[in-house]
């Protein structure tokens, strides 16, 4: 069966409130070709640098080119894909490069790739969010993760992940006061 075929089906099941597993994709440029932009985006929403998360983006591949996990669902490949993601990205951060060097603000250069200017404002606050809060945006508004699969994939729990969806909405609306809020 086509992948894209057996993922419109198996959308059209959920909106039913059926539950079908996808099996996951064996062929890693499959998994490249499905996956590389969700993992690029969570990268770069967590480095706020577009080569940086270009470098996380090949060392998860990479990762899990080399590692071969064993999953069971496209949802379990999914999720090692994301936790392979933000452990690249703390790695990164971490460096004692990243430590020693002051961030380029590129966010001015990632407003051409939305379509409109309200979008590119926006995800310009969120990149200005704290990583933490960045990471449960971007997973529950992005990728679409409810708060219970965040908190699995983030190690925390979830009155920590409301915690943090909470304050990240509150920064956002300051931030963007005047902006998008009438208040």
């Amino acid at each position: 069966m086509n992948v894209r075929r057996a993922e419109t089906a198996a959308e059209a099941a959920k909106a039913e409130g059926c539950v079908i597993s996808l099996p996951p994709l064996v062929d890693p440029e499959d998994v490249y070709r499905r996956y590389s932009g969700m993992v690029f985006r969570l990268a770069l929403a967590r480095c706020r640098s577009r080569a940086d998360a270009e470098d996380v983006m090949q060392e998860v591949f990479l990762r899990y080119v080399r590692r071969d996990p064993k999953l069971d669902t496209a949802e379990h490949q999914r999720a090692w894909l994301i936790r392979a993601t933000i452990n690249c990205t703390s790695s990164l951060m971490s460096s004692a490069w990243n430590r020693h060097t002051e961030l380029y603000d590129e966010l001015t250069q990632l407003a051409p790739t939305f379509p409109d200017e309200s979008a590119a404002d926006i995800y310009a606050a969120v990149l200005r969010l704290p990583k933490r809060q960045r990471t449960a945006v971007h997973l529950y508004y992005y990728e679409g993760y409810g708060v219970k699969e965040i908190a699995s994939l983030m190690e925390a729990n979830e009155g920590a992940v409301k915690s943090l969806l909470y304050r990240a909405r509150e920064a956002l609306e300051k931030d963007l006061k005047g902006d998008y809020f009438d208040v």
